[in-house]
């Protein structure tokens, strides 16, 4: 199997959607600029990546003494047995007590994942995959990650990462608690940094916590527990062990719920008097801006919705052979999605919440049949994960 190029021409979801449907086992190498990443695949499934050019806070034992889950003496001296003794460091640290088998090996897949989910913010670069059916999975290996879970979890956290930068923009802020976190069910009452680790990893758990506080799981404890004077974004990125897509993610939901507020660094932290005032009247005002906009979007939706229709694009005849090429299935595809979400986004207004199945957006008119699949033979997957947020992806092919 000859796989190399571009990731112009092939993007990374493409090429982990291929070698897992065809369960493929060798090792694909990427490259970008300064970056240098190798993943080993065994049977389609995912069982280790490694950067060649990992940055210096990226590796390991800098990971476990960021995370104060080792002293930087610790760490020295675990460096200079290996060194005489040629183990790995992880078998140094457990062997000396440093840390636990089991918080190594989360830590072990903490740096897996982030190495893996850092690929799909590559806008260049060039990748070869080489069959070598000596990459095996071993009992120090992590349990094989299925490339379609991957796929999901990267769609997610590209679609998610504008909108918590929007909302948290700086890495130096601190934070404040306001009040106190709602109390915890018994069956919550676990480890706390297994329980987080596992929230933030494991598809089960996301859907669990749909109560009354919605949005506070074990991530948000762990990180509101972390929570102090001078410990800012990055710092509570390390401590919490949860990758910094998971960490951002549970501060804008304390954020948005009102449990923390954003300290501004301190350069940043000098308002003057009018600005304060004024950003009394910008309350006020959006009181009643809100409700314009929310008028204006159900408008402007209801037009999309009822403009993007795939049944008006020319399609046929000359066209044929373009639309044939992957690129341009995936261009009409990804307005076809913008269709789907606009029609999703219409039945959430008027509804309240979102649909549990896409078939709902065809009984109450807002699509037809033939929408939930153009333009593949499948239909789109969709997965409804709260009132108001969903995942919607192109069907595996």
């Amino acid at each position: 199997m000859a796989l190399t190029g571009t990731l112009k021409d092939f993007g990374i979801a493409d090429i982990l959607q291929l070698i897992g449907q065809q369960q493929k086992t060798g090792v694909l190498y990427l490259k970008s600029k300064d970056q240098d990443v190798q993943v080993f695949i065994r049977d389609g499934n995912i069982v280790r990546a490694e950067s060649v050019t990992r940055k210096k806070k990226d590796l390991l034992g800098n990971m476990l003494v960021s995370a104060e889950l080792i002293t930087p003496q610790q760490l020295e001296s675990a460096l200079e047995i290996q060194k005489r003794t040629l183990k790995r460091l992880g078998d140094v640290l457990t062997s000396t007590g440093a840390i636990s088998a089991e918080k190594l090996k989360q830590m072990m897949r903490l740096q897996v994942t982030e190495s893996l989910y850092g690929l799909f913010s590559w806008k260049a670069g060039d990748y070869e995959f080489k069959q070598e059916e000596s990459v095996q999975v071993d009992a120090d290996d992590l349990a094989p990650l299925r490339a379609e879970s991957v796929l999901m979890e990267g769609f997610r956290m590209v679609d998610e990462w504008p909108h918590l930068r929007k909302k948290l923009s700086n890495e130096a802020t601190t934070f404040e608690k306001l009040k106190e976190l709602p109390p915890q069910k018994a069956q919550e009452k676990e480890d706390d940094f297994d329980a987080s680790f596992d929230d933030a990893f494991s598809e089960e758990k996301k859907d669990e916590n749909k109560g009354e506080f919605k949005s506070i799981g074990s991530t948000e404890r762990r990180v509101y527990s972390l929570i102090g004077p001078g410990r800012d974004v990055r710092k509570l990125v390390d401590l919490s062990c949860l990758g910094e897509f998971e960490t951002w993610k549970a501060l804008v939901n304390l954020l948005n719920l009102d449990y923390i507020r954003a300290l501004p660094p301190s350069g940043l932290s000098s308002l003057s008097s009018s600005a304060r005032g004024g950003d009394l009247l910008v309350r006020l005002g959006g009181m009643l801006a809100r409700a314009a906009v929310t008028l204006l979007v159900i408008a402007a939706l209801g037009f999309v919705a009822s403009r993007l229709r795939p049944d008006t694009w020319d399609l046929q005849g000359s066209s044929a052979s373009s639309y044939s090429d992957p690129a341009a299935q995936r261009l009409v595809s990804r307005a076809q999605q913008v269709r789907i979400e606009a029609a999703l986004e219409v039945f959430r207004l008027e509804k309240g919440n979102l649909p549990e199945r896409l078939d709902s957006l065809v009984e109450v008119g807002l699509l037809r049949n033939e929408d939930l699949r153009y333009p593949w033979r499948d239909d789109y997957y969709y997965r409804r994960t709260s009132d108001r947020q969903f995942i919607l992806l192109p069907p595996l092919r």
